[in-house]
């Protein structure tokens, strides 16, 4: 574990801080907080672990350093282009001398699927034994950053599926205007170069701030939109053909 710390810690991938840190709980003494970081493996997992000990409390080093993970990672031989069936859930958990400790932090991470993440509930030993009450403690601290945590990802995967969403909608514009102005001699559907003739830089939203109400609705909104344009496509494209056939039926 040494030198894959070290290496971790001297590699040109820059360290960052943790994605959230929970509230501290003063029981007696004692101090506990958790951290949670984003981790792609195992292997990042532990560095975590090992980063927190000697580098972020290295001045006040914790009597416990409780830490659990799990991580979706490729199958040996696998590449990752057939899907999720190239990749497998890898999880584990430390107690740090804390018993059974990280596998209660573990169990909060399941309980709220938490993915590619490790957990690192720090406590600081204040002299007086607490029983029982140190795992609702533990997990008290590990389930506030999960749920940061889960929140955060769900905002941005809403984000990226709006933004695909005004994507797919502006596209679908873009074909109906272009089928609106065909002459009825034209072909029904635009070629490739009156799409490229058409085309124009679209300006992104910017959906940093709302929360997942609001995008939801947003989506919502786009979806009736995009079901909206497709049917007029279809009722343009079925009425080129009766207009090309009027125009060459000869007049009585």
């Amino acid at each position: 574990m040494q030198g894959t710390l070290d290496s971790f810690i001297s590699s040109k991938k820059q360290l960052t801080g943790p994605v959230f840190t929970s509230q501290e709980i003063r029981d007696r003494g004692s101090l506990f907080v958790a951290n949670i970081y984003h981790a792609t493996t195992p292997q990042e997992a532990k560095a975590r672990v090992e980063q927190m000990k000697r580098v972020v409390h290295s001045a006040k080093p914790a009597a416990h350093e409780i830490s659990a993970w799990r991580c979706m990672v490729l199958k040996p031989g696998k590449s990752g282009l057939n899907g999720p069936e190239d990749f497998e859930l890898q999880a584990g958990s430390r107690d740090d001398g804390e018993s059974w400790a990280g596998a209660k932090v573990l169990a909060v991470m399941e309980r709220l699927s938490i993915l590619d993440a490790v957990v690192i509930v720090s406590r600081w030993w204040g002299g007086t034994l607490l029983g029982p009450a140190r795992f609702t403690h533990i997990e008290t601290c590990a389930l506030e950053v999960c749920r940061l945590f889960k929140d955060k990802e769900e905002l941005a995967e809403l984000q990226a599926l709006l933004e695909s969403l005004d994507d797919l909608l502006a596209d679908l514009r873009q074909e109906y205007g272009l089928l609106s102005k065909l002459p009825s001699t034209e072909p029904s559907t635009p070629t490739s170069s009156q799409i490229d003739s058409a085309s124009t830089v679209r300006k992104k939203s910017n959906y940093s701030g709302m929360d997942a109400q609001k995008l939801k609705r947003l989506i919502r909104a786009r979806e009736g939109s995009i079901t909206s344009v497709k049917a007029l496509i279809a009722k343009r494209q079925k009425q080129l053909p009766e207009e090309q056939e009027d125009e060459q039926t000869p007049p009585q």
